[in-house]
């Protein structure tokens, strides 16, 4: 129990206060705003403030330094749309560009029931057996015969 309570003592004496953080909140609240209006470019479905991403903590770096620079959000948005694309973008803008990005999902949906709709129609259309003219239905009916076990 003396050891524990030593040792615990010893930790408490090289602790220090955590640091800040945040050297200046102004920036820290621009910086969440803008990074929860972009994606993540490895988690995708998750926004860049909120990713824990390698690449995350470099962006959200390179905002910080952009903003710390005297950028607006809007250059800042601006910049990270020219280095990565619309796709970075929560909501990217309509254009000729990101038309994909906005009606690609309701393309493939609608892709996948015009495929299933073609497959019922086909399954429910098969053909019938053909009829047997007199000759097979002799033939069949003889092998039918011959195939019979006796009782």
């Amino acid at each position: 129990m003396g050891i524990f309570l030593a040792l615990q003592c010893l930790s408490m004496a090289h602790a220090g206060e955590a640091p800040p953080l945040a050297e200046d909140p102004i920036v820290e609240q621009r910086l969440i705003v803008i990074s929860e209006e972009m994606r993540c470019l490895v988690c995708q479905n998750e926004s860049l403030a909120g990713s824990r991403a390698d690449l995350a903590q470099d962006l959200r770096r390179e905002i910080r330094t952009l903003i710390k620079a005297g950028k607006t959000d809007a250059e800042v948005m601006e910049f990270m749309v020219s280095r990565y694309g619309d796709f970075v973008r929560y909501r990217p803008p309509m254009k000729p560009m990101t038309w994909m990005l906005w009606f690609g999902p309701f393309a493939l949906l609608l892709g996948a029931l015009y495929g299933l709709y073609r497959l019922i129609r086909r399954s429910q259309t098969s053909p019938a057996a053909p009829a047997l003219d007199a000759s097979q239905r002799a033939k069949a009916q003889s092998l039918l015969q011959d195939t019979e076990l006796p009782s």
